[in-house]
């Protein structure tokens, strides 16, 4: 059974003064783009089954923006994560989940999706190289279930930045 993996850079956010970092919330750019990125979610993706969401009032917001309303774990690990940490993370996804949305943040999702990315040369990763702007997506594939995702045994097949 084919796993689709998205991962998610939160919305633009808000710098308020005396704001900790982990409590910034979205700006108006932010809560826009991530209904578009939900918006394209729902029109060009397979349903999703499950999220894990940092638990950053950011990210929360982004989910939120989407409109996704797939069961959510709120996963506080994400918030600074490395890629192996949210590989780690991703192998530890129920065997029926058949469409997982990862939402995060930079450079936790660009890095992810770069090191699980098997062709580093298609299209979507040259986009994805470039910059991964907010409330961008990356879109991977995988042939194995989740437990084998590893390094370099994705298919990007997809890089959207809703506008």
């Amino acid at each position: 059974m084919a796993r689709t993996l998205i991962l998610m850079r939160h919305g633009k956010s808000e710098y308020p003064d005396r704001v900790a970092d982990h409590e910034r919330p979205l700006a108006s750019r932010g809560r826009r783009e991530a209904g578009l990125a939900g918006e394209w979610l729902r029109t060009t993706q397979p349903e999703i089954d499950a999220v894990r969401c940092s638990t950053a009032v950011r990210t929360r917001q982004t989910l939120a923006a989407t409109g996704i309303t797939a069961p959510v774990e709120f996963e506080s690990s994400i918030y600074d994560a490395v890629p192996g940490a949210l590989i780690e993370l991703i192998q530890l996804t129920a065997v029926d989940v058949q469409t997982l949305l990862l939402v995060g943040h930079a450079p936790g999702m660009p890095q992810t999706a770069w090191e699980l990315a098997a062709d580093r040369d298609c299209a979507a990763a040259t986009e994805l190289s470039r910059k991964f702007p907010t409330s961008a997506l990356a879109v991977l594939e995988f042939d194995r279930p989740w437990a084998q995702v590893d390094t370099g045994t994705g298919d990007l097949v997809r890089f959207h930045v809703p506008r």
